[in-house]
């Protein structure tokens, strides 16, 4: 069972990020997958602006992951964590950069959204959400929802497609 969004802007991507958040809790996975330009860091930045973290929400690309405190002021309660595996898989056992970057230290108290994270980051829990994002010629993006494992398929049907 999965749920598939239309996404016609950037600024559709950001809403639904915001409201992706309202089901998010810490401990939670997020993998996102999808073209350079699908949106991800788009959607992430809603997340992060529906979670109340502090902090720009930019793409981790060079840095890796980049760690977002909730800010109180406005309403956060869970911290972000926000990695990009793009650089990632040249080991020999790719899975092991993904336990190098030590993300499983703030998966319970956080949500941890990765980015490329498909075939490397699906170990550091039981269950987690994948969003499949796509990007059309038309400029317009979609984004299927993947529940795996847990309790995210009932959390997902909350999540009607807009």
């Amino acid at each position: 069972m999965s749920v598939v969004v239309e996404l016609p802007t950037r600024a559709d991507t950001h809403a639904f990020g915001r409201r992706l958040a309202g089901l998010l809790r810490a401990g939670d996975l997020v993998l996102l997958t999808g073209p350079l330009g699908a949106g991800k860091t788009a959607l992430t930045q809603g997340i992060g602006a529906g979670l109340g973290v502090l902090g720009d929400i930019t793409s981790p690309t060079f840095v890796i992951a980049r760690v977002h405190r909730p800010d109180p002021a406005r309403g956060g309660t869970v911290g972000l964590v926000h990695a990009d595996a793009y650089r990632l898989g040249d080991a020999t056992d790719p899975r092991a950069e993904i336990d190098d970057l030590d993300l499983d230290a703030s998966l319970d108290d956080s949500v941890t959204v990765v980015e490329w994270g498909e075939g490397l980051a699906e170990h550091l829990t039981e269950s987690h959400l994948h969003i499949r994002l796509d990007r059309h010629d038309d400029d317009t993006r979609t984004a299927e929802l993947v529940p795996v494992g847990g309790d995210w398929p009932t959390r997902i049907t909350t999540l009607s497609p807009v």
